[in-house]
């Protein structure tokens, strides 16, 4: 089973989101072709009623902790409840890595 199932599959368990979507962006970084290190990973649910952004995140974090472990480099986390989404009407896509195009600051 490939690494963004699992994550898929874990979040849906756990959360039973309104909404999911696990995107690997790996592409967009220095990695070998293929590779599952960095994801991003929109998440609607009601289990984040009345949660603060940071123990949102800390919950996903825990949850994907092996993962996270064992390859996988970074999370872009988008964690709304559903009235959140409704109003922001998705997500911002992901901008280019820093290090793909030899740009820095």
């Amino acid at each position: 089973m490939s690494i963004q199932a699992q994550i898929e599959q874990k979040v849906q368990a756990a959360f039973t989101p309104l909404h999911l979507e696990v995107i690997n962006e790996s592409y967009m970084h220095r990695v070998l072709p293929g590779s599952e290190s960095h994801f991003k990973i929109v998440v609607v649910s009601e289990a984040f009623d009345g949660k603060r952004l940071l123990a949102r995140h800390r919950l996903l974090n825990q949850l994907l902790n092996d993962e996270l472990n064992q390859g996988v480099h970074a999370l872009a986390l988008h964690t709304l409840t559903p009235s959140e989404w409704q109003a922001r009407a998705g997500v911002a896509d992901s901008p280019p890595c820093r290090g793909q195009g030899g740009v820095s600051s």
